[in-house]
């Protein structure tokens, strides 16, 4: 069987590598482990540098690069979403380069908690799940049974 991928959005990458939250743990550890791969792309990579660049996290720039060279290494490249297929569309034009994200590579699930992602869990089904981090452990324990 092939290992399962994932799309993560930056909220759940927060959670996995900055917050360390409880619930996401066995997420982390599945990607740290290798039984499961995420995939990003510039953008998704550019939006977590942004992002942990936010004067309320107070990282120090040492700590941001870690932070970025860490999710990188858990992480498989994707050079380029391709966005040609007719996908739903976000009403957050900032969470839409996840769902192309995770159409383009044949991802079996995109992870978030933005409740404008989760709102397209039925448009997007034919093509991938949408998951919360929770619904994503549960989904990762009968996937690799």
């Amino acid at each position: 069987m092939n290992k399962p991928l994932l799309v993560l959005d930056t909220n759940v990458v927060l959670d996995l590598l900055h917050f360390y939250d409880a619930t996401a743990r066995p997420l982390r550890l599945a990607l740290e482990d290798g039984r499961v791969s995420c995939v990003v792309t510039d953008a998704t990579l550019a939006e977590w540098r942004r992002v942990l660049a936010y004067p309320e996290f107070a990282l120090e720039p040492a700590r941001q690069a870690e932070m970025v060279a860490r999710y990188q290494s858990l992480s498989g490249a994707l050079a380029e979403a391709d966005a040609s297929t007719v996908l739903p569309r976000c009403s957050d034009p900032d969470d839409q380069k996840f769902i192309e994200l995770a159409a383009a590579s044949g991802a079996q699930g995109l992870v978030s908690k933005d409740r404008a992602v989760l709102k397209l869990r039925r448009r997007c089904a034919p093509l991938f799940q949408v998951m919360t981090p929770a619904e994503a452990v549960r989904w990762l324990d009968s996937a690799l049974d």
